[in-house]
């Protein structure tokens, strides 16, 4: 037989973390190998790519969707155990495969696969797979994976130390084409002795305009509320400073985006899904896994004469 479908590993992973103890997701792999009866040249066959496995690959997707459906949780890194709705599934005598449609039940799931991006909302709810085009089926796909990396990239984030946290922003600030040099910005961060106030960059290499920088490393369920914000604007005025970047791991208040938009400075706030996104964009803490290059006819060329 071939390595089964990622689905296909919904149930009988859930059905190992049925126990109530914790699993490591390496031993999965092989519990998951012997579960299907696989042979050594399944359990080794690879992506095109060559850099992983089909197998760790589909359970590694299995394994998402079920943290994101809320049937499991995550222990510590790749270490998992089930929770109360998992096994409230696991003592449903009708259930006995689970796939993308039965987590459609769960509104953790749809936001997580429904959600990825704005085009992704737009997309009619009666529009199915079969009805996509292949090009329509890579796009949202593509927006499936960068989701779950930024999910990744902020639990990895929260992880780290206040200090690697102050790095990784400069990185960051730097790479979209501010504060000089890492060297430059690096000395800037935690030195303005203001509170309120984390940091100075420079907005262009001459460092003729000064940005000021306030970064919180906060739980991503927290908040950031209108009073941060009005203290750091604060401290912009007492530099007479009109500029401000105000980063977090958390989110924003609906009153702090409001307030933001009000005053006389211009003060941009930045939550921890635009922060994974720039990171994406700018490839902070991140690395090219594969690379697919579309083509289509080229008209021009053979109406052209040769």
């Amino acid at each position: 037989m071939t390595v089964p479908g990622f689905q296909d590993f919904m149930y009988p992973f859930l059905q190992i973390l049925g126990d109530g103890k914790e699993h490591r997701l390496q031993d999965l792999y092989k519990e998951l190998a012997n579960h299907f009866q696989l042979t050594d040249d399944e359990i080794e066959e690879t992506l095109p790519s060559g850099k992983q496995t089909v197998l760790v690959n589909r359970i590694g997707w299995t394994r998402t969707y079920l943290n994101k459906a809320g049937l499991i949780k995550v222990v510590r890194r790749a270490v998992f155990t089930i929770t109360n709705e998992g096994l409230n599934i696991l003592k449903d005598p009708s259930v006995s495969y689970i796939n993308k449609k039965f987590l459609a039940r769960y509104d953790s799931f749809n936001q997580f696969v429904n959600k990825t991006s704005e085009k992704a909302t737009k997309r009619p709810t009666n529009t199915s797979e079969e009805q996509q085009t292949p090009l329509e089926l890579i796009a949202e796909n593509y927006d499936i994976l960068k989701k779950d990396l930024q999910d990744d990239l902020l639990d990895k984030i929260l992880e780290c130390t206040p200090a690697f946290f102050e790095r990784l922003i400069v990185r960051l600030i730097v790479a979209m084409g501010y504060g000089g040099s890492v060297k430059d910005a690096g000395e800037a961060m935690g030195k303005s002795g203001d509170e309120g106030i984390d940091g100075i960059i420079k907005e262009d290499v001459l460092g003729l305009e000064m940005i000021y920088l306030q970064a919180k490393r906060w739980k991503k369920d927290s908040t950031v509320s209108r009073p941060d914000i009005q203290t750091f604007v604060g401290s912009l005025v007492g530099k007479q400073a009109s500029k401000g970047i105000f980063i977090t791991t958390a989110k924003f208040s609906k009153h702090a985006y409001e307030y933001a938009s009000l005053i006389d400075k211009r003060v941009i706030l930045i939550d921890g899904q635009q922060l994974t996104d720039l990171m994406f964009k700018y490839d902070v803490g991140v690395t090219n896994e594969e690379v697919f290059v579309t083509k289509k006819l080229d008209i021009d060329f053979f109406e052209e004469s040769i």
